[in-house]
């Protein structure tokens, strides 16, 4: 390096960047400034399970955040149905324009009104935020005049005229409405600054799809993977048993429709082959449940209970080898299909001995049970095909292993999806199975690894296996329960048997002591941090609270998923960090957009304060601060190097 030392060929390469003391002496100015503004709002949303309506509904709304910001500015000059419309254009302008059309109802008077109101609206949620990341955020095509009006008061005596002409101008030309979807688009984008996703995208609801394009959409978002994410992504890496698990459930919850129409999966030999193979099987035991959990018989729910029940015996087949393949997982009892006694039509689990309550099993080989058929392997590879070419699905989960992780610490909490896997005395479990013991912060680390190498690189089936593991595992930190009973809800009338014990993490990890601990292994403050997580339905109409540990523990499974709504009595739940604290909005069930852009219903939603800070917080206490921070420190020793003359200015 000829006498120079590594940091100055560093700052040499900075220089070009900022070429003169001005330049850098302005972007220190610049960025301590920027250390003292308030902290960006946080939300955090778990479990969404496909229920794209009330899923997007709650994001485009920023969980009621929107709707108290037109409260607070017009509640005295506005009715409370003018706001509630005011609040629905933000939320989906594009259809409430082209509704008040319909309508007749949009008027130069109206778009005048409209859009001067959305524009106080947008700078109130952006006073928090510096000029410059507001401009970024703006659409570029509007992005002069959408300065000009955030920063031009209409009061001002001098500038009243030049404002109102602006507002006038873009009527006359015809822009109105494109000018008030952008306003409305950054207004929705300052009231989320950052939006963590707690896992379960998938399965249950109708369009997880939609769902993950929305994410893919937004700004700044992290996932944290859970459970049935785990499953799509071991499915579209390859892997047969999570491939029927998928399959499986949307057939169970009668929603093809992501199949076929969100991702292009062709069922068509799956539906041949039970067609064919179960014809004369009633399927009881198979047919799709409904959010009230009932069934419904017609010709297509017949088909439906015959897929289903196909694919349920080729997945417990599939399993059963990947258990007797990896004995280290030690889930032999779950292996159920080869545990059956087809003579006497009972099954043997937990040390007892059940009746079948079916007992048709055309496919299956007394002498080797875990056999697939020719028929059924036929059927299997067709939707390995169909899922490891659906250009849509490599795109999703790309993104979710892009944006996702096991766990993720930020701002001092810790969030993750499910649990960490603890003994019966609150130790963290240890698990044996791989080169070196692991347990804590090192097993989530070591399964983050194994499952971005899984999907990036590629892998034989054995590896991709322990994705099935993550999946349904005892000691799964995703799933977080003791064994995974779904042979025994199809073919055990027994609901005793159905029974899922949870880890032992939920036991101990109320208390302050286990959490204190958590926060060790993960090395967080004790005395400001918290544990984030979902997984686990809060049963809110029974009295429980997502709060615990004394504020150091939130658990925010609400019930997005509508059969998880009978459980906790809400319909999700959205927990809020912004610089004054937490806070947590529970949310009733959503009705459907159609009401929303007729009646202009939006979600009603409940909001407790759980932690006000006697000292708001701003940006320089969160990660990004200490990021800048850092930057602040390399500009002083670039800006030193220039007055020492180490450095010479490039002055034009």
């Amino acid at each position: 390096m000829t006498g120079k030392t590594y940091a100055l060929d560093y700052l040499e390469l900075l220089a070009k960047d900022y070429p003169t003391i001005q330049s850098v002496s302005t972007e220190i100015i610049n960025l301590k400034a920027i250390l003292n503004l308030p902290k960006g709002t946080e939300h955090f949303i778990s479990d969404l399970h496909g229920e794209y309506e009330s899923v997007l509904h709650v994001i485009k709304s920023a969980s009621g955040v929107i709707k108290n910001k037109i409260d607070d500015l017009y509640v005295n000059t506005l009715s409370e149905s003018e706001r509630k419309l005011l609040a629905t254009i933000v939320y989906y302008p594009e259809q409430k324009l082209y509704y008040l059309k319909q309508k007749g109802e949009l008027t130069d008077e109206w778009y005048s009104l409209t859009l001067l109101r959305l524009v106080e609206l947008c700078r109130m949620a952006s006073s928090k935020y510096t000029r410059s990341k507001v401009r970024k955020a703006m659409p570029e095509d509007f992005a002069y005049i959408l300065d000009e009006l955030l920063h031009t008061e209409d009061t001002e005596i001098n500038k009243h005229d030049y404002y109102m002409r602006i507002i006038s101008s873009i009527i006359e030309i015809g822009r109105a409405d494109a000018f008030v979807i952008a306003l409305a688009n950054l207004i929705r984008r300052l009231s989320i600054d950052h939006l963590h996703i707690l896992g379960d995208i998938f399965d249950r609801g109708p369009r997880p799809d939609i769902i993950m394009e929305e994410l893919m959409n937004h700004h700044s978002i992290d996932i944290q993977w859970g459970n049935h994410d785990i499953e799509w992504i071991g499915a579209a890496s390859g892997n047969d048993a999570l491939i029927a698990n998928v399959v499986r459930n949307s057939l169970r919850y009668n929603n093809l429709d992501v199949l076929e129409i969100g991702y292009g999966i062709n069922t068509r030999t799956l539906a041949n082959f039970a067609n064919k193979t179960y014809g004369d099987d009633p399927c009881e035991n198979f047919l799709p449940i409904d959010w009230q959990r009932k069934s419904i018989k017609t010709r297509d729910t017949l088909l439906t209970a015959k897929m289903h029940k196909a694919i349920s015996i080729i997945q417990f087949k599939l399993e059963a080898h990947i258990i007797e393949s990896h004995p280290e997982y030690e889930m032999d009892e779950r292996a159920l299909i080869t545990h059956i006694d087809y003579e006497k039509n009972t099954v043997c689990t937990d040390g007892k001995t059940y009746p079948l309550s079916d007992t048709h099993f055309p496919t299956v080989d007394v002498g080797n049970p875990a056999m697939l058929t020719d028929e059924e392997q036929k059927v299997i590879s067709s939707l390995r095909r169909s899922f490891l070419h659906s250009e849509k699905l490599r795109k999703h989960i790309r993104f979710l292993i892009t944006k996702g992780g096991m766990y993720k610490v930020y701002n001092d909490n810790l969030l993750f999806h499910g649990c960490i896997p603890m003994d019966e005395t609150g130790e963290f479990e240890t698990v044996s199975f791989f080169d070196v013991p692991l347990k804590g912060r090192d097993y989530l680390d070591h399964a983050d690894k194994i499952v971005r190498n899984i999907y990036l690189s590629g892998s034989e089936d054995s590896e991709s296996d322990f994705l099935w593991y993550l999946w349904c595992g005892k000691n799964s930190p995703l799933y977080g329960k003791d064994s995974y009973r779904i042979f025994e809800r199809y073919f055990i009338d027994d609901e005793n048997t159905h029974k899922e014990k949870k880890n032992n993490y939920y036991e101990h990890i109320e208390k302050v002591s286990v959490c204190q601990k958590v926060f060790d292994d993960f090395e967080l403050a004790k005395d400001v941090s918290h544990i984030i997580n979902g997984h686990v339905p809060v049963r809110t109409g029974k009295g429980e609270s997502p709060i615990k540990a004394d504020g150091r523990l939130f658990v925010i499974d609400g019930g997005f998923s509508r059969p998880y709504q009978i459980t906790t009595g809400i319909a999700g739940y959205t927990l809020i960090n912004n610089s004054y604290g937490f806070s947590i909005t529970a949310h009733e069930p959503f009705t459907g957009l159609s009401d929303v852009l007729e009646k202009d219903f939006d979600l009603h939603s409940s909001r407790t304060i759980i932690d006000i800070k006697a000292k708001r917080r701003q940006v320089k206490d969160t990660d990004i601060g200490k990021n800048i921070t850092g930057r602040i420190g390399v500009l002083t020793e670039l800006l030193e190097a220039y007055k020492k003359g180490l450095l010479r200015e490039h002055i034009k």
